[in-house]
């Protein structure tokens, strides 16, 4: 359901691929290891004026995870990263990161997280090469005598190894992207903390960013991403949270999370009329009806038996070509959760 698509990557070309990566891992297996990579408690940012952006959240990013992170515009998702990464301080609260306190110890830990939130800030005067020199220079952790091999090779991972000479403000969004994820890919990181690495991205760079990902975590980087898009969420994800209105609503393995909802029942039949009135007769709710197909959701409790369903059709002559019961998704979970629909806006 990838529905917000961007510019095309432009002149960057494609990223460099690696070998195939391991298999998306779940469970308790993606968390061996001991302590979370980030773990919070009852963190709570109040703004002045009394907003309160971020309510008693709890939260543990399992290490050697790729930790999704879910929320619609407003619900605290950004506050929350930026308190994370020690950029703003909690109204009440504790984090740890990489087992840590935070904002404490942030001189500490950020020389091993790499992260990309709200869009990358880049000297648009500069070339994409110029930028990522600028950055690690800042860096006092980074060895200068390795610094020309670091920015060639992250240049290259990013698939913009072609346009590095380019000036930044010439890039395009998709590029811009690609120029900060290789900002956060100039040394090796523990952490990896990515806001909406996709954005501005075509079809074929957001695959290239998850395989990107998955080799990230393959390695051995904890990743926490959070998008909008709830389909990269669970392609790539390993385990993912929700948020709505400032509150964790519930985290835990992708896997799990997806089975927590109740899926869609799928009927395709040329007589889609009469299929929904005998659909409404026993109880399917939430029906909705594009073609030939008619899908609704099952009653909660006492669901009426598939079988029985079917041959209710069958004796109303409605004409069943497929019937049957479609797996819970992501995005069914989220609705389950919030009682609301997904904002692809934020």
């Amino acid at each position: 359901m990838e529905r917000m698509l961007g510019e095309r990557a432009g002149p960057g070309g494609p990223l460099r691929r690696g070998t195939a990566p391991a298999p998306a891992r779940t469970g308790p297996a993606a968390g061996a290891g001991g302590e979370p990579v980030i773990a919070a408690r009852g963190l709570t940012k109040r703004f002045r004026g009394g907003q309160l952006a971020v309510d008693a959240l709890d939260l543990a990013v399992p290490r050697g995870s790729v930790f999704g992170f879910l929320g619609p515009n407003g619900s605290g998702k950004t506050t929350t990263i930026r308190m994370l990464m020690g950029l703003i301080a909690p109204t009440s609260g504790s984090v740890r990161v990489l087992g840590r306190p935070m904002p404490g110890a942030v001189r500490d830990v950020l020389p091993e997280v790499g992260a990309l939130i709200e869009g990358p800030a880049l000297y648009g005067f500069l070339s994409g090469h110029d930028n990522l020199v600028r950055f690690d220079s800042a860096d006092p952790t980074a060895d200068p005598r390795t610094r020309t091999d670091r920015v060639a090779a992250a240049l290259d991972r990013v698939g913009l190894a072609t346009a590095a000479r380019k000036k930044a403000r010439a890039y395009s969004l998709g590029m811009k992207q690609r120029l900060g994820l290789a900002a956060a890919l100039l040394r090796p990181r523990r952490l990896l903390v990515l806001d909406e690495p996709t954005n501005g991205l075509d079809p074929q760079g957001m695959r290239e960013i998850r395989t990107l990902v998955r080799e990230l975590a393959s390695d051995g980087t904890t990743v926490f991403l959070s998008s909008h898009l709830l389909d990269e969420i669970e392609q790539v994800c390993t385990h993912a949270a929700v948020m709505a209105r400032g509150r964790l609503l519930v985290q835990g393995p992708v896997a799990e999370l997806s089975a927590g909802a109740r899926g869609r029942l799928a009927v395709t039949t040329p007589d889609t009329t009469v299929a929904v009135r005998v659909l409404v007769e026993h109880g399917v709710a939430g029906i909705a009806v594009a073609g030939d197909r008619v899908t609704g959701e099952l009653p909660p409790g006492e669901a009426p038996d598939l079988a029985d369903l079917n041959a209710a059709l069958v004796r109303a002559d409605v004409r069943v070509r497929a019937f049957g019961a479609e797996r819970a998704s992501l995005e069914d979970a989220f609705v389950a959760l919030t009682g609301e629909g997904f904002d692809v806006a934020g």
